[in-house]
């Protein structure tokens, strides 16, 4: 039998702890002229970096337009007050509680449908019944796994309403070879500091619309177009000279940042593969994660031990974890009295007590990867005495 682990008297895998996210952050050599020249301009924002930033991730993704925000929140608040989606708006509960929050700040009304128990994002089949007489619909690229968006788009095109993602992890994922960033009528995309590609703080909008960017823009600047008389009341929602600086650096080697990601996923994948009651969050055949999270789903009965169990043995292995998403959204004591339409969803409420995210980060190593599967599988070969110990 394997040596019992950190919670049983066994010695801990990471004594100096493994934090869940690292970020990947750009060196000063790869930042100062930038900074330098921004700095001696005294345009600190609506200047030139922000523009380059701008084109550049418009570029890379494949569409006529990209919008630097203040953050992903902001940028999602301004599309859908663009949108105006001041009535229901289906999107699902299971994703970070913003995405909801930018609902209810644009003035609609959250209406949450359920997700595919296997990737974690919005099941159109369950968002089917929801979409007719709804303004909008959301829907969420969670953990970078690309949704099922062809089926999505059909679903918005058959009612008429738009279609936007939250992609706050999916700079740089694919979706059967199609960078995200081009689907529905918008995405919008997070830069910070758990992301993959990062600014410290921000957002970017990326859309064909020529009409939805310029609100987005106008929309960052309070809803002035530059006579001070605001056209609608905007946010002050605009990014930093020097925030986009860093993203443009950050942008530099993104693919092979990805595919190290994608690589140690596999390679903690092969070290639990004979761990019963577990599983990985599921990308489809021919997609592209960013894997901004490595989640994995707990079977208690099938692994011995719940996800906050498995949670807390980890920590007693010095690694970090967290359970996203737990609560689900429409749980969560904003939304007791938010939802017009309740109804049970039990995928979303089981799955939620599931998950649970394990460390990962770009520039991780095979040894620190191979040493979180390695406590894993320790932990559920005495599952028994750590549930125990645990009580």
């Amino acid at each position: 039998m394997s040596s019992p682990p950190a919670v049983l008297g066994g010695p801990k895998a990471f004594p100096d702890g493994l934090p869940l996210v690292r970020p990947y952050v750009p060196g000063i050599p790869a930042l100062t002229s930038r900074l330098q020249s921004i700095l001696d301009s005294g345009h600190l924002t609506n200047g030139p970096t922000v523009a380059a930033l701008e084109a550049r991730v418009a570029d890379l993704v494949g569409v006529a337009h990209a919008v630097g925000v203040a953050s992903c929140t902001s940028g999602l608040m301004l599309v859908l007050q663009a949108l105006g989606a001041t009535g229901r708006v289906v999107l699902p509960s299971f994703t970070f509680s913003a995405s909801a929050h930018a609902v209810v700040w644009a003035g609609g009304s959250p209406d949450f449908a359920e997700v595919d128990p296997a990737t974690c994002t919005l099941d159109p089949a369950d968002a089917a019944p929801l979409v007719e007489g709804a303004s909008a619909m959301t829907a969420t690229h969670v953990y970078g796994t690309p949704c099922r968006t062809d089926e999505l788009q059909a679903l918005a095109d058959g009612t008429g309403i738009p279609l936007v993602y939250d992609a706050a992890h999916a700079l740089g994922s694919k979706r059967a070879g199609v960078p995200i960033g081009g689907f529905g009528a918008a995405e919008v995309f997070s830069l910070s500091p758990t992301k993959v590609v990062v600014a410290g703080e921000g957002g970017l909008v990326t859309t064909d619309d020529a009409g939805l960017a310029e609100a987005c823009r106008m929309g960052r600047d309070y809803g002035n177009p530059g006579d001070y008389d605001c056209r609608f009341p905007g946010l002050n929602a605009r990014m930093s000279e020097l925030h986009a600086a860093v993203a443009l650096a950050s942008l530099d080697g993104l693919d092979e940042r990805i595919a190290h990601r994608g690589a140690l996923v596999a390679r903690f994948g092969a070290g639990v593969a004979g761990v019963a009651g577990l599983s990985l969050a599921a990308v489809a055949e021919g997609d592209t994660s960013t894997y901004k999270d490595l989640t994995v789903i707990v079977d208690p009965e099938g692994f011995g031990l719940g996800a906050a169990q498995l949670a807390r043995a980890l920590k007693a292995e010095g690694i970090d974890s967290r359970r996203y998403y737990h609560p689900p959204i429409h749980m969560q004591k904003a939304y007791a009295s938010r939802w017009p339409e309740r109804r049970p969803l039990p995928v979303t409420e089981e799955l939620s007590t599931r998950v649970l995210s394990v460390p990962l980060w770009s520039h991780m190593t095979d040894d620190q990867i191979s040493g979180v599967a390695d406590a894993v599988a320790r932990i559920h070969a005495h599952a028994a005495a750590v549930s125990l110990a645990l009580t």
